[in-house]
């Protein structure tokens, strides 16, 4: 059974921090002691540079990196060669719509986007559309905060050259039908690529039942360190993609005058790699295996559920996003006419911890008519109880700012 104190036993965090409310995992995550274990034996065992030594601590340290990768690859249901390590979900990202799109996209091809991306899965394909002369359109929101369908076929068209799709929503929690969306694209011949960062933290995920070329997640949301991240690509995709980063250990042959390079994924792994980092997200992932992420998900939408229904006793708050069973642990909300800054002060005085400003999501933000939103997101320590100390605190704060609601 899954027991969510148990779990916050395994973060060191909450006992180091008593009383603390950590509902911004949907930024970055806590760390459980098997993750951060992971990284010290690493540095106080095996540091030495990987794929490149002879000797047995290189050896131990390339085995170590190549283990994360292969954990990776079971968390994701892909191949080993499948899985690049990156910084973060952003770099993912910049990396196809630089090494793909500045090679395949040319003036009147379209790339379609939804107005509800992480500014990551949209500024790389601004930047790209500058310099290619393609053109960029966004398939918009119904009120619910759900994506468009009808809309979405009337732009889906033969000059489709990419869909750059979030699996789910960083502020309104909406999960979108990334397999069906995908398949009517891949059918107009459109790279589809998947913007994974809030998404493989929750649910199980297996890239390709999700009909995707490409899917981007940050390690430090699912419980792994900063500074490391995963693009996966279809093998067949990954293999005519040329570099995005030249420099060591991504080349087969260097002369004077010209290179070669190296396979995927080390064609796109230029220079030294964050090896602790790497391992530290194996480590997050085999943890997460050994819940069952069908139990992540199932205990991410009871608590959804519970928080929801709590929260509907706070007058004066409003709540964004659907009502349904494709939402996940995210909560987006504003308190009357206070500045969810004010609020989030409030909040952290009584020690919960939430989110504010436009959570890299301006275009859903104007979508909505607020420039700014309070953010509470869900994740495997988190608790009713959690919840609980959430309405309390809201309660005490309107209270408290009632002369300004």
């Amino acid at each position: 059974m899954f027991d969510p104190e148990a779990v916050k036993r395994d973060f060191p965090v909450f006992a180091n921090n008593p009383g603390l409310v950590f509902l911004d995992s949907a930024a970055s995550s806590q760390k459980p002691r098997a993750v951060t274990r992971a990284i010290t034996r690493y540095y106080e065992h095996d540091h030495a540079n990987v794929h490149r030594g002879a000797y047995a601590l290189s050896t131990r340290a390339t085995e170590a990196y190549e283990t994360a990768r292969r954990q990776m690859a079971r968390f994701l249901g892909a191949e080993t060669d499948e899985i690049v390590f990156v910084r973060n979900a952003t770099e993912a990202l910049n990396l196809v719509a630089h090494a793909w799109g500045l090679g395949h996209l040319r003036e009147g091809d379209e790339i379609l986007v939804t107005e509800m991306e992480h500014h990551a899965n949209l500024v790389p394909w601004q930047l790209v559309a500058a310099r290619t002369g393609a053109r960029l359109k966004a398939v918009p929101l119904t009120d619910e905060g759900r994506l468009d369908l009808d809309a979405f076929e009337t732009l889906l068209s033969e000059r489709t050259r990419v869909f750059a799709v979030t699996q789910m929503s960083n502020v309104l929690g909406t999960l979108n039908p990334v397999a069906e969306l995908a398949a009517a694209a891949r059918e107009r011949g459109a790279l589809v690529v998947v913007d994974g960062a809030q998404a493989a933290p929750h649910l199980p995920v297996r890239v390709r039942e999700l009909n995707a070329d490409f899917y981007a997640l940050s390690g430090h949301k699912m419980l792994g360190p900063t500074g490391a991240g995963v693009l996966w690509g279809r093998r067949e995709v990954l293999r005519d993609l040329p570099p995005f980063l030249g420099g060591g250990s991504m080349i087969e042959e260097v002369t004077l005058e010209r290179s070669t390079y190296a396979p995927p994924p080390q064609r796109f792994e230029a220079g030294t790699p964050a090896i602790a980092e790497a391992i530290g997200l194996g480590a997050a992932a085999e943890y997460l295996m050994q819940l069952g992420m069908e139990n992540v998900w199932a205990h991410d939408r009871a608590l959804l559920g519970y928080a929801l229904e709590r929260l509907a006793e706070v007058p004066d708050l409003r709540l964004y996003g659907p009502e349904g069973p494709d939402r996940g642990g995210v909560i987006a909300f504003n308190l009357g006419s206070l500045h969810p800054h004010d609020l989030a002060t409030a909040l952290d005085e009584r020690g919960v911890a939430v989110r504010t400003g436009h959570h890299c999501a301006q275009p859903l933000h104007r979508r909505l008519g607020v420039p700014a939103t309070a953010r509470a997101s869900f994740y495997v320590y988190n608790t009713t109880a959690d919840a609980d100390r959430l309405v309390e605190a809201l309660l005490e704060a309107r209270a408290f700012f009632s002369g300004w609601l």
